[in-house]
């Protein structure tokens, strides 16, 4: 039962994530020349949005995943800090070693580039498809894998590779499977996805901030350091960063029910 739940899960997010974007983009097609890019730009954030909110909704309606304010409650600031700077830690490095590896297809370029070109789209990358992508895969299908699988990490891995599959992009897929070890890791020890929502966001900002900053898709991490030697130095720098970041998250990160003295 639990498989066939997973199945779902995966099954409804890509369906509705299709439904509405293929919409927009039929919508695009239909008036193609009689509206300028700026409209079709908005009416596939307007499209992304929809997706996200109606994904919430079903989730949290049919009680695939549950949203409780009891992590809240036992004030993890620390917890939300520290996921927080270890995504900036995480950003240089996982960029390097992107650059390093052979170069794979990149599926959806066109729409990123309308998307985080659009000071709206900020709204989704930033805010709402962190928020989204948590409930889903870790909220509801790593939660379903933990109860299938009794080595954990197995769960994490079979969530991380259902999660770097859902973008459906190639050039996305290795950073997104390393990045939902680390989140699967973070739901695993906290039981909640808010401390992955706060990592999330801030991979997802800076994302954005670095398209803006350098919107040459051409552009590369060694380019924008000024060579290879000034890139290793600021990876070293920014392990420098994410080892301690990870090793706070490690010793601060405890269920709520932990703390409860009976």
């Amino acid at each position: 039962m639990a498989v066939f739940n997973v199945i779902t899960y995966a099954a409804v997010f890509f369906a509705i994530q299709i439904a509405c974007v293929a919409t927009a983009m039929a919508a695009m097609r239909l008036f193609a020349g009689h509206f300028p890019q700026s409209t079709k730009t908005g009416a596939l954030i307007v499209a992304m949005a929809v997706s996200a909110v109606i994904t919430y909704t079903v989730f949290i309606l049919a009680r695939w995943a549950q949203v409780s304010p009891r992590y809240l409650r036992s004030r993890p600031w620390a917890v939300f800090f520290w996921s927080g700077v270890a995504a900036l830690g995480a950003i240089i490095p996982s960029l390097f070693a992107e650059e390093l590896m052979p170069e794979l297809p990149n599926l959806s370029e066109n729409t990123f580039e309308m998307v985080l070109g659009n000071r709206w789209g900020y709204f989704i990358i930033g805010l709402l498809v962190p928020a989204t992508e948590e409930l889903v895969f870790r909220g509801a299908v790593l939660r379903q894998l933990l109860q299938i699988v009794k080595n954990r990490w197995v769960a994490i891995a079979l969530s991380a590779l259902i999660f770097s599959l859902a973008h459906a992009n190639p050039v996305q897929m290795p950073h997104a499977f390393v990045t939902g070890l680390l989140l699967g890791w973070m739901y695993c020890r906290t039981g909640s996805i808010l401390p992955g929502v706060v990592y999330h966001w801030v991979n997802n900002s800076v994302a954005y901030l670095l398209y803006n900053l350098y919107p040459d898709p051409s552009i590369t991490i060694v380019h924008i350091f000024g060579g290879v030697r000034n890139t290793v130095m600021a990876v070293v720098f920014s392990m420098l960063i994410l080892l301690p970041a990870l090793y706070q998250l490690y010793i601060r990160m405890v269920r709520p029910e932990a703390n409860v003295v009976n």
